[in-house]
């Protein structure tokens, strides 16, 4: 039997959730969504986990939303309906669980996947890592809280360099724009991530979380709102040519011939 796409792992206080599609670079799918949820609300509904740490399997943390899956496929897919379904209820769940939760970025994170780190309250990446808003690549805006994280953690300018351009951002990058929290060698990244979820899972977790919203609420537009605002863009936008023009040039590995104004 095959490996499940979410491995569940408890160490003392602190659950280990590792997305499991290496081979697909753990990109997301229906089924690993339906596992994902679940995890975190058993994460946060059991009182002896006190963080929670997200990584991904092989050699990428998570490339994103996996275009061949079901949900992307066929005539007139609602994109937006898959980011109300899915996504907004993730980026929701991870911020407001009751413990910290650590994004250790073991490999590329792209698209969704790069949105699910930021996320998270501390992003701890290895230097061989990088960062790909890829929503422009598709005719598509960066979703998963992406338009609400990314000018908060590195303004308007860079946010907007990086959402536009889709270009891969070095880990070491990230960190120097404190867009990631910080950036290790591939040797002393495991026992980094291990050092700091230990370190984390000592300390008051109900203020740890308190702080994380109280951080969050001290911004005039809520996350909440934004997540909706960015369905509404992905739904109309997922009906267009240059959707569906992006994910067929994907497939084919052509360069796309983008037409919508």
């Amino acid at each position: 039997m095959s490996e499940p796409p979410l491995l569940v792992a408890h160490e003392g206080p602190v659950c280990t959730l590792t997305l499991n599609r290496p081979a697909a670079m753990n990109a997301f799918t229906a089924e690993l969504h339906g596992l994902l949820g679940p995890a975190l609300d058993a994460a946060a509904a059991n009182p002896s986990v006190r963080v929670v740490v997200i990584t991904g399997a092989g050699r990428g943390f998570c490339a994103g939303q996996d275009l061949a899956d079901p949900a992307m496929r066929g005539e007139g897919v609602d994109v937006g309906a898959v980011v109300e379904r899915f996504y907004k209820p993730l980026a929701l769940r991870i911020r407001s669980m009751p413990v910290p939760v650590l994004a250790a970025v073991n490999g590329v994170a792209a698209g969704a996947g790069a949105n699910l780190a930021l996320c998270c309250d501390i992003v701890v990446a290895a230097r061989s890592a990088s960062f790909i808003q890829a929503f422009s690549k598709i005719g598509l805006v960066p979703d998963c809280g992406g338009t609400w994280l990314l000018p908060r953690l590195v303004g308007r300018a860079r946010a907007l360099g990086l959402a536009m351009t889709g270009d891969k951002l070095p880990a070491e990058a990230a960190e120097r724009m404190g867009l990631i929290w910080q950036c290790v060698d591939d040797a002393a990244f495991a026992a980094t991530v291990q050092a700091l979820a230990a370190r984390l899972a000592q300390m008051p977790s109900r203020a740890l979380a308190e702080t994380r919203r109280l951080v969050d609420s001290s911004a005039p537009a809520d996350l909440a709102e934004a997540l909706s605002w960015e369905a509404q863009a992905q739904g109309e936008l997922g009906r267009a040519h240059d959707f569906a023009e992006g994910v067929a040039a994907f497939f084919a590995k052509r360069p796309a011939q983008f037409k919508d104004r």
